[in-house]
C-alpha cells in the first residue's frame, strides 16, 4: 500500500505540474478580464445617476482626444454653398496682461534673425469670432455661419499659453474659458482655423503624416494626410472671404503635389480642439488613379511644404486596420487631437456608420 501511495503521489504531482503549465496563464488572463469588466460595470453603475454632457470629445476605446465634433457625422457632406463666412475689419487685440507675451515672441524672432538662425515666421491668420449652425428650410441640410477676425501668428503663439500664470492671478484658461460651455470663447483665444484632409489612394490606402520635429507647434505628432491653416494673404483675394474647399485644395497641392483633377473632395465635419481652441474643417479626398506607389513617386519629385512633415505612412483603408493603427502602442499617445476623429469620419463616409462602429468595437475588444 505504501508503494501505491507513493506512486499516486508522484502521478498527482506530475499532473499538477502539467495542469499548471497548460492552464495557469489562461486562467490568470480570464480572471484579469473578469476583474476589469467588473470594475467597468461598477463605474458604469456609479455614473448612471450623474447627468451626461451633451458635448463630449471623440474617443475610441482607450484613445481619448480633445476633438469635439461640432457639426457633421461623416455620412453626409457639407457643400461649399452651405458655408457662409464673414470677415470682420477689426484685428484681434490681446488683453493687457497677455500683450507682453506677444512682445516676447517678437523679440525672440529678432534675436534669432540677428544670430543668423531661422526666425519665428509671423504670417497673417484668422481668429474665430463666432461659429453657428442652422438648417435649410426645405431639406434641413446644415448651413454653417463663420465669422472671422484678422490676426497673426505671433498673437496665436501668445494665446496658446493657456496655462501660463497671469499677473493678476489665474491663467487664460481659468479666467476666460468655461469647460461646460466649450463653444464659447473670446476670439483672441481662437486664433487658429485650418483644414484637415484624409486622403485615400486609388488602391485604398490611407495616407498618414508625421509632423516634423522642426515645426514650432506639436512637433513629431502623427496627423492627418494634409493639414493647412487659413492664411489672410493667400486664401483671401482682396477683401473676399476664404473658401474652405479652396484651402483644402491648396493643402493637397502644397503637401502632396496633387492637382484638383486628380481627386474628389468632400467636407464631412467641423471640429474644435477644446484644449488648444483650434478649429478645423474635416475633408475626405479620394484619388482617382494614383496608387500608393504613385503618391510616393509624385512626392519624390518635389513637394512645396516638405519641411512640415518628416514621415508618411500608408494604412489599408478598412475599419479594423485603421482602428488597430490608431491604437498601436507607439501611436496612441502621439496623435494630433483632430486626426483620429477625421479618420473615423472618413471611414463612416465610405463604409457606413454601422459597419465602422461594429468593426471598431470588435477591434477594441480584441486588444483588451
Amino acid at each position: 500500500m505504501g508503494g501505491i501511495d507513493v506512486a499516486n503521489g508522484v502521478v498527482g504531482a506530475v499532473l499538477g505540474m502539467v495542469f499548471a503549465t497548460l492552464f495557469q496563464q489562461p486562467l490568470q488572463d480570464a480572471w484579469f478580464r473578469i476583474r476589469r469588466r467588473s470594475a467597468s460595470a461598477v463605474r458604469s453603475m456609479r455614473s448612471r445617476g450623474e447627468p451626461s454632457r451633451a458635448w463630449t470629445t471623440f474617443a475610441l476605446g482607450p484613445l481619448h482626444t480633445s476633438a469635439l465634433i461640432v457639426e457633421g457625422d461623416g455620412e453626409s457632406t457639407i457643400t461649399s454653398e452651405a458655408i457662409h463666412i464673414q470677415v470682420l475689419d477689426d484685428e484681434i487685440v490681446l488683453p493687457a496682461d497677455m500683450a507682453g507675451w506677444r512682445e516676447e515672441i517678437a523679440a525672440e524672432s529678432d534675436r534669432l534673425q540677428a544670430e543668423g538662425r531661422t526666425p519665428v515666421w509671423n504670417g497673417p491668420r484668422y481668429a474665430v469670432e463666432a461659429f453657428g449652425i442652422s438648417r435649410s428650410a426645405l431639406d434641413e441640410h446644415p448651413e454653417v455661419h463663420l465669422r472671422l477676425r484678422p490676426t497673426d501668428y505671433y498673437t496665436f503663439l501668445a494665446a496658446q499659453q493657456l496655462d501660463r500664470r497671469l499677473a493678476g492671478g489665474g491663467t487664460p484658461r481659468s479666467r476666460y474659458l468655461d469647460p461646460d460651455r466649450p463653444l464659447e470663447a473670446p476670439a483672441f483665444l481662437q486664433c487658429s482655423f485650418g483644414v484637415n484632409v484624409a486622403v485615400v489612394t486609388a488602391d485604398d490606402m490611407l495616407v498618414v503624416s508625421q509632423r516634423s520635429e522642426r515645426v514650432r507647434m506639436a512637433p513629431g505628432v502623427w496627423n492627418s494626410s494634409v493639414n493647412e491653416g487659413l492664411s489672410r494673404h493667400i486664401d483671401s483675394s482682396g477683401r473676399n472671404a476664404p473658401d474652405l474647399y479652396a484651402v483644402a485644395r491648396r493643402g493637397m497641392r502644397e503637401e502632396l503635389s496633387l492637382e484638383p483633377s486628380e481627386y474628389s473632395l468632400a467636407l464631412l465635419a467641423f471640429v474644435l480642439d477644446v484644449d488648444k481652441r483650434h478649429w478645423s474643417a474635416h475633408f475626405y479626398a479620394r484619388l482617382k488613379t494614383l496608387t500608393r506607389e504613385g503618391v510616393q513617386a509624385r512626392m519624390s519629385r518635389g513637394v512645396a511644404d516638405r519641411w512640415e512633415h518628416q514621415t508618411t505612412e500608408f494604412v489599408p483603408f478598412r475599419p479594423a486596420d485603421v482602428t488597430r493603427y490608431l491604437l498601436r502602442a507607439d501611436r496612441i499617445h502621439r496623435w494630433a487631437p483632430a486626426a483620429p476623429a477625421l479618420f473615423h469620419l472618413a471611414l463612416v463616409h465610405v463604409h457606413g456608420r454601422a459597419s465602422v462602429e461594429r468593426a471598431e468595437a470588435q477591434t477594441v475588444r480584441r486588444l483588451q
